[in-house]
């Protein structure tokens, strides 16, 4: 049905309304083309350009991780926290940095729910920043967008310095998944999905840089896989109130700590 919807250019009310609508060649054609790009296992919302998440419309594009329904769970542990007002700097406004961004989803989610909050996002790759700010600016929500290796750059690190809470859905799949993964999964960039090993080397990387530069009560909020989130959490000596949480599915998979 969404690819019929897609293919026709119109809603699945229309659809419902008018089932004998004719369908002309040129949208014949076009969903000839989606239905074999799906045979071949490319994932439906890179067929269509578009994904929902967090009720925000988002493109989407090859090269950039599509982003999951189970990190919309991250977002609402981050506004669980900032809502409490522990986070909040002085004039109210919490300032969020969301690292390893993608199309922005998150960073757009926050920034969606929590107007008042400065957010930023970055990403390693150029497409990635690319396709955040054109989802900002589709969307009308006033998020910055910059290009960094984690906190490399000078203005995400600053911006760390000075946040409320920083945000990762990292890289976290071990290398040894790469040959097992549904071929829908693999069409995500791999630099987007695989961390070494144990599938923690880049979320070791950004939490060794964060404790060095994160304020004093700072949240660091993460989502992992549930095979290494617990040995994630472990790993963060001298970081306070440090705990685990679930998915929908009660699957381990987010860590949330201060500084």
């Amino acid at each position: 049905m969404l690819l019929l919807e897609g293919a026709l250019g119109v809603d699945r009310q229309t659809l419902l309304l008018q089932p004998d609508r004719p369908v002309s060649p040129e949208a014949g054609a076009r969903l000839a083309d989606m239905l074999r790009r799906r045979v071949a296992r490319e994932p439906l919302q890179l067929i269509l350009g578009q994904t929902n998440f967090y009720g925000l419309d988002l493109a989407v594009t090859p090269g950039v991780l599509v982003p999951r329904p189970e990190t919309e769970r991250l977002v609402e542990l981050v506004l669980q926290e900032l809502r409490t007002g522990a986070a909040l700097l002085a004039d109210g406004a919490p300032t969020v940095l969301d690292v390893g961004t993608g199309t922005g989803a998150v960073a757009l989610a926050i920034k969606a729910e929590l107007p008042s909050a400065r957010v930023w996002g970055s990403d390693v790759t150029p497409e990635a920043v690319s396709l955040a700010k054109r989802n900002a600016a589709t969307l009308g929500l006033e998020v910055s967008f910059r290009l960094s290796d984690l906190l490399a750059d000078p203005d995400v690190a600053y911006m760390a310095a000075h946040c409320s809470a920083l945000v990762s859905n990292p890289p976290y799949l071990p290398d040894s998944d790469r040959k097992q993964l549904p071929p829908e999964v693999n069409m995500d960039p791999g630099t987007a999905l695989f961390a070494g090993a144990d599938g923690l080397e880049v979320a070791r990387r950004l939490a060794w840089q964060t404790y060095k530069v994160l304020p004093s009560g700072a949240l660091l909020a993460l989502e992992l896989d549930p095979r290494n989130v617990h040995k994630f959490a472990s790993l963060l000596v001298g970081w306070k109130d440090v705990r685990v949480e679930s998915d929908l599915g009660g699957r381990a998979r987010f860590v949330l700590a201060r500084r």
